[in-house]
C-alpha cells in the first residue's frame, strides 16, 4: 500500500474526536470543528488546523482558485510582514480598525503584520504598469491575515489570525472597474453555491477602505453578528448600518415587504477608486499620452469563516454534513468486524478486512477520495457516531451481513436509510450520484 494510501487510513489519521466540546465553545460550528478533530485552539482567537480541517481548507481554496482564474485572476503570494512606510503613505498606520499588530526588528525598524494588502500590492505594480496596454490587471492571493480584534467569538468566525483570499484589480477607468466588479460578484455567487450556501448580496459601508458603496455577501443565521434588511422575493438587501429603509417597508426593487435578519458576512467587495493609486503615484499613460491614476478594486473572502458558515448551515444533531466539494473526503469506508470468539469468526474477520482493502484500492484507482476506517476494537455504534460527526458525504459499510450478499451498504450523510449496492458496481453507483 502506498504512502499516500496510508494517509487515508483512519487508524493512522491524526485525529481524536470527542463527545463533548469545551464549555468555551458556544456556537455549533465551533463545537463540531473541535469535537470532530478539525481544529485545535492554541490561544484565544488562534487555531491550528489538523489534517481534516486542513483538507477542508484546501478544498475551499481550490473552489476559489478555479473561479478566480476563470475571470482572469493571476495568483501571487505577498509578504505578511510589511514596512511602516507603506502604511504611512495611505495614512493608515495609526488609523486602522482594528489596529495593526506592530513590531520592530533588531534595527529598530517598524513593521506591521498584514491585516490586508492594498499598500503592498499597489507598491508592487507601480513599476509594472506604465501604459493603458498594461490594463486591466487582476492579481489575487490566498494568504494569512492578522487582525488585532478586541474580542474573539464564534470559533473561526472571528479570529486574530486567518487565511484569506484577497483579489485586487487595476483599471483604466470606472466603467472598466464596474464591468470587472460584476464578474467578481458572479464568481462569488458560484463559490458560495459550490460550498452549499445560499447567500444574499447586501449594500454595505466601505469602512477604512473606501467611501464608495460596497457589497457584502451574507448568509442568514441566528448566530450572525451582522444585521441586514432584505427582500425575500428579489434578494435586494442592505446592511443595517447603511440601510435607509426599515423592516416592514416596501422593497425599493420589487415592492415586497422587507425583513430584518441576522447574518454572517462571508465576503466583501470594494470599489477603491484612485485613493491608493494616488497615494503611491500609480499612474498610466492613456491612448493620447495623458497621465491618469489607475482605478482599483479589491475583493475578499475569509476561508476559515466560510468553513464555519458551511457547518452552521449544514449540520444536524449528530454532526457536520459537508457539501460534496468542501468535504475532507468523498467517501467514508467503514469495515465492521464480527465480535466474539466462536469458531469461524476470525476467518470472517479476515474476509471482511480483505474485501474492504480491495474496495479501498478500487476507489483509490477510480479517483475517489476515501477515509478508510480500518480500526479494530471500535464498536459499530462508535464508528457510525464518529462518521456522522465528521460528516463525509457518503458512507460505505462492509460487514458480515453485506459480505454474504456480495454487496456494501451505502448511505448519504443526510439520508435516513442506506441501500445495498453490489460490490462490483460501487464505482458506477458513485459516478451516478455525482451527476
Amino acid at each position: 500500500m502506498s504512502e499516500d494510501c496510508c494517509n487515508m487510513l483512519q487508524s493512522k489519521l491524526f485525529c481524536k474526536t470527542s463527545k463533548e466540546a469545551p464549555k468555551t465553545a458556544e456556537i455549533i460550528s465551533h463545537k463540531l470543528l473541535l469535537r470532530g478533530g478539525f481544529i485545535s485552539q492554541l490561544a484565544s482567537g488562534i487555531y491550528s488546523f489538523l489534517p481534516l480541517g486542513c483538507r477542508v481548507q484546501k478544498k475551499i481554496e481550490k473552489i476559489i482558485r478555479e473561479e478566480m482564474n476563470l475571470i482572469g485572476g493571476q495568483e501571487v503570494f505577498l509578504p505578511a510582514l510589511q514596512p511602516k512606510e507603506l502604511w504611512q503613505k495611505t495614512d493608515r498606520w495609526d488609523h486602522m480598525d482594528p489596529p495593526l499588530f506592530k513590531l520592530k526588528d533588531r534595527h529598530k525598524k517598524e513593521f506591521a503584520l498584514g491585516s490586508t494588502h492594498e499598500e503592498v500590492i499597489t507598491d508592487l505594480v507601480k513599476d509594472r504598469i506604465q501604459s493603458y496596454k498594461d490594463l486591466p490587471l487582476a492579481l489575487y492571493q490566498i494568504q494569512t491575515k492578522f487582525r488585532n480584534e478586541m474580542r474573539f467569538t464564534g470559533g473561526l468566525l472571528r479570529t486574530r489570525e486567518f487565511v484569506m483570499k484577497d483579489l485586487y484589480s487595476f483599471h483604466t477607468d470606472k466603467k472598466d472597474l464596474d464591468d470587472f466588479f460584476q464578474k467578481v460578484l458572479a464568481a462569488y455567487d458560484k463559490i458560495y453555491k459550490r460550498c452549499g450556501l445560499k447567500v444574499i448580496k447586501s449594500e454595505a459601508s466601505g469602512g477604512v477602505f473606501t467611501k464608495e458603496k460596497t457589497y457584502e455577501f451574507q448568509v442568514l443565521s441566528k448566530i450572525g453578528e451582522d444585521k441586514i434588511i432584505y427582500c425575500p422575493k428579489c434578494n435586494w438587501a442592505a446592511n443595517l448600518e447603511v440601510a435607509k429603509i426599515k423592516a416592514g417597508e416596501k422593497c425599493p426593487e420589487c415592492g415586497a415587504e422587507l425583513i430584518k435578519g441576522d447574518s454572517i458576512e462571508l465576503g466583501h467587495t470594494f470599489r477603491l477608486g484612485t485613493k491608493y493609486a494616488e497615494s503611491f503615484n500609480l499612474y498610466f499613460k492613456d491612448e493620447k499620452g495623458g497621465k491618469k491614476p489607475v482605478v482599483m478594486g479589491c475583493y475578499g473572502i475569509g476561508i476559515g469563516r466560510l468553513m464555519a458558515a458551511i457547518i452552521e448551515i449544514n449540520h444536524d444533531d449528530k454532526g457536520i454534513i459537508w457539501p460534496k466539494e468542501a468535504a475532507p473526503f468523498q467517501v467514508h469506508l467503514i469495515q465492521i468486524n464480527p465480535t466474539g470468539s466462536r469458531s469461524g469468526r476470525q476467518e470472517e474477520d479476515v474476509k471482511i478486512k480483505n474485501k474492504a482493502k480491495e474496495l479501498y484500492e478500487i476507489l483509490q484507482k477510480g479517483g475517489v477520495e476515501v477515509l478508510y476506517d480500518d480500526r479494530i476494537g471500535k464498536t459499530p455504534g462508535e464508528k457510525f457516531a464518529e462518521a456522522d460527526l465528521i460528516g463525509i458525504p457518503l458512507r460505505i459499510v462492509i460487514s458480515e451481513r453485506t459480505l454474504k450478499k456480495n454487496s456494501v451498504e451505502v448511505k448519504k450523510r443526510n439520508a435516513k436509510k442506506a441501500e445495498l449496492v453490489k460490490t462490483e458496481n460501487v464505482l458506477q453507483f458513485l459516478e451516478s450520484k455525482n451527476e
